[in-house]
């Protein structure tokens, strides 16, 4: 279908930008709702935190990892086509997702099904909006197809922990399914835009671009369980090293392979799944860059922080939720309100200081998590978070896409996802990877140090430790203790181990999160620094150098 001849006055009648909006916010949505019931999902899907997490990573990495792809199957079968069928899929997804009761189930559901449902709309809704608007209001429709991603985050916690507390996070997706069943009777009314069928697909590319970064962050997600590079006692090993060092070092050469094969298609005159030429555009790479480590932080911050208060301070999901809440309004007002109120204001310069916010809020959570802290230790660093989160989302589109001609703005915005994703899913394995690895190290040497502890129990831990120690609670902890028949004594002494080795556990995850930040900090240097309004000397796709 062609383009509505006047697209303006047929979004206004039919009511185009609500339905991209609504898509918008249900793909946001499920990054953010469950992480305050992390602990809920796993007693009812009979796993740990450590295999909810693999879900949460899984999700968010099948999105980066066909991201690419799924915009190249947009423009073979038309947007709306693609939009449509992502609905389906991701709706299915939804409805395994909501029925789940093992942790396989629950990773084809919503790890599976509903990432490849999302690869295939996020970047249809970039074309959508293109082709349902005329330029003079795209800039707009945009914007606000951004805040409703922006209102998902920051309602998605309170959301998932109301639905919890009250009822079951499993009406979250069935809810979902009820969304998309909505969006797909209104979704006749988007107009589509030209399809590009007569181009051939790049498989090859396609398919070394999901082996690398899938290999790249499965990865990081087993590195707390296998090691990095020495393997743990009692898990694989490829010669005589742990199988995380040959899966990081396959992916990345898979992934210089994939642009080696990129390249030698334009050469060949064929058409790439990526141009090449975005990827040496200082202003793009710096764009996506900023994208990547946002979200890596982003996810970080709300996979520990719930744990802390859910696990640690044994609050309820819709209390987890509320505590979350600071973080989610302050995104969303910096969000909609920086861009308004500092117009002329430097990129470059906004996005330091959201970033040196986002610094000050990891390190005042370093400093005030401990095993006697209380909820309220996060309520000032949730603010500064969600302030310098939101500082960078005023800014990270509209500057990476206004890199580029407009007519490649589709293959930027695909990018654009892939970079975000990436970042969420490495973020939620990282954090995941180094609280479950401090976590096994600091119980596993404080019960073997422990002079409380009797020879018995520690010559039975010693065993049983092998592997990883999960994240739970003071009161789940004493329950298994009691199950396992472990003297008063003896649990009290575990207990005080596992108290100390858990805080040491979050401290750690987000030093980690801290130091990518202030690596972050570098590469701002990459952002245009002149205001969006004002033309940048350079707009060549070929700029290698610093911006201006």
């Amino acid at each position: 279908m062609s383009t509505p001849q006047n697209p303006a006055a047929r979004t206004v009648v039919t009511g185009v930008l609500p339905i991209l909006a609504a898509a918008q916010f249900l793909m946001t949505l499920d990054s953010s709702v469950m992480n305050v019931s992390i602990s809920q999902v796993a007693a009812d899907v009979h796993t740990t935190v450590s295999g909810v997490q693999t879900a949460i990573t899984m999700f968010t990495l099948v999105m980066a990892s066909l991201m690419i792809t799924g915009g190249k199957i947009g423009a073979l079968l038309g947007r709306r086509n693609a939009f449509m069928l992502g609905l389906v899929i991701y709706g299915i997804g939804s409805l395994v997702t909501g029925v789940a009761s093992s942790l396989p189930v629950l990773l084809i559901g919503w790890s599976l099904l509903e990432g490849i449902g999302a690869a295939l709309i996020m970047p249809a809704i970039v074309a959508l909006v293109a082709g349902n608007f005329p330029p003079a209001r795209r800039s707009s429709a945009y914007g606000m197809v951004a805040a409703a991603g922006a209102i998902a985050v920051a309602i998605g916690p309170l959301l998932g922990g109301a639905v919890t507390t009250f009822a079951s996070w499993r009406f979250v997706f069935f809810g979902e399914v009820v969304i998309v069943l909505i969006i797909l009777g209104l979704s006749r009314r988007l107009a589509d835009t030209p399809r590009s069928g007569a181009k051939p697909f790049d498989l090859v590319g396609a398919l070394l671009s999901i082996i690398g970064l899938s290999l790249v962050v499965f990865g990081v997600l087993r590195s707390g369980e296998w090691g990095w590079i020495a393997h743990r006692e009692g898990t694989p090993a490829l010669l005589g090293m742990s199988p995380v060092l040959w899966m990081l070092l396959g992916g990345l050469g898979t992934l210089g392979g994939f642009l080696a094969h990129e390249a030698r298609r334009v050469e060949r005159h064929r058409e790439p799944l990526v141009q090449p030429s975005l990827l040496r555009n200082t202003k793009v790479v710096g764009g996506l860059l900023m994208f990547f480590f946002q979200y890596l932080s982003q996810a970080g911050v709300f996979f520990t922080i719930p744990l802390f208060l859910s696990v640690v301070l044994e609050m309820s999901a819709l209390a987890t939720g509320l505590r979350l809440l600071p973080l989610s309004a302050a995104l969303l007002l910096s969000a909609i309100f920086v861009p308004r109120l500092f117009p002329a204001a430097s990129p470059r310069r906004v996005v330091r200081i959201g970033l040196l916010l986002m610094i000050a809020a990891t390190v005042i959570l370093i400093a005030g998590v401990s095993p006697d802290a209380g909820a309220e230790i996060v309520a000032i660093p949730m603010l500064l978070m969600g302030f310098g989160i939101g500082s960078l989302a005023s800014q990270l589109s509209a500057v990476t896409v206004s890199a580029v001609p407009e007519s490649m703005s589709e293959e930027v915005g695909g990018l654009q996802n892939t970079a975000l994703n990436l970042g969420a899913s490495l973020g939620t394995a990282l954090a995941g990877a180094v609280l479950i690895a401090s976590l096994t190290t600091g119980v596993a040497s404080g019960i073997s140090t422990d002079p409380r502890i009797s020879a018995e129990v520690k010559a039975t831990a010693t065993t049983k430790l092998i592997g990883q120690v999960p994240f739970v609670s003071n009161s789940q902890l004493d329950h298994a203790l009691a199950d396992a028949g472990i003297s008063p004594s003896d649990a009290a002494a575990i207990k005080a181990v596992n108290t100390k080795a858990r805080s040491d556990a979050l401290d750690e995850s987000l030093g980690v999160i801290a130091l990518l930040e202030v690596v972050a900090l570098g590469f701002s240097t990459m952002i245009r620094r002149r205001p969006l309004s004002e033309e940048e000397p350079s707009t060549s796709l070929e700029a290698t150098g610093p911006t201006s």
